[in-house]
């Protein structure tokens, strides 16, 4: 049964789902399950596994769904007998220790310029498997991108190529209005759990309303971060990256929204 946790703990990490992890840590006297069981907890609160069920398993759900989102390790301490919150008669003690996983999401850069460098370049740093897309040679290019996929082709093409997760996150950079149309128009149909546009409000504006001709809604619209990074004031390239990756981040761990005067 463990063999089979770690397979599908494989399994969601490819498909680019973030899970929590229920370990039974210790135990004393009659407990539902042994040191060592694991259960997975995923987002939407299902479970593969079982760490005894009950009372106690109910429990953990809540914790590790909570661990999920704050992204931070917990141990939980039961007392399954009545003098316990749990209400249970089982005699003894257990000791949970719940964990997140994160899956090693994949960062999709569309264009190759200025800003998709340093952008690149501190994504990879933090664990995201980087693919940067543009169908100028001269900026899409190995040397350029050393530690990235990179794909000097064209957005449509591209998108062909790719399987966006729901993990994944889109970045769409590109070096014209009409680029970041193409690419964000390709970005709504996946199920991608970020997608970012850079861009004034005007600029955005006027992208959204040619989406809006071709049967978007503004539901769909609302999944946009556009201006894309967070708002503190970014100048340069560099800078305008830090708010970039800071909000993708911020997504990553369940922020939804961050607004910073």
């Amino acid at each position: 049964m463990q063999n089979d946790i770690y397979a599908e703990l494989a399994r969601l990490s490819t498909t680019g789902e973030d899970v929590a992890l229920c370990t039974v840590i210790a135990v004393a006297g009659s407990t539902p399950r042994e040191e060592g069981s694991k259960m997975i907890v995923r987002a939407n609160g299902s479970i593969i596994g079982t760490i005894g069920g009950g009372a106690v398993e109910k429990a953990a759900i809540q914790e590790a769904l909570e661990v999920l989102r704050r992204g931070r390790a917990k141990k939980m301490e039961y007392k399954l007998n009545t003098s316990g919150d749990l209400g249970m008669l089982c005699g003894g003690d257990t000791e949970i220790f719940i964990e997140p996983i994160f899956a090693t999401s994949k960062l999709y850069i569309f264009g190759a310029g200025h800003i998709a460098l340093p952008l690149s370049q501190m994504a990879t740093i933090v664990g995201f498997k980087v693919t940067v897309i543009d169908e100028r040679t001269e900026f899409a290019s190995s040397e350029r991108f050393p530690d990235a996929n990179v794909m000097p082709i064209e957005i449509p093409e591209a998108y062909s190529q790719i399987s966006v997760g729901q993990g994944d996150y889109i970045v769409i950079v590109t070096h014209g209005h009409k680029g970041d149309e193409v690419a964000l128009e390709s970005a709504l149909r996946t199920s991608a759990k970020y997608i970012g546009m850079i861009g004034s409000q005007s600029k955005n504006k006027a992208v959204y309303e040619h989406l809006l001709e071709k049967n978007f809604t503004m539901d769909d619209l609302s999944r946009v971060y556009a201006p894309i990074g967070l708002h503190i004031k970014a100048q340069t390239p560099e800078e305008i990256a830090v708010a970039i990756l800071a909000e993708i981040i911020g997504v990553r761990h369940g922020v939804k929204k961050v607004e910073i005067a």
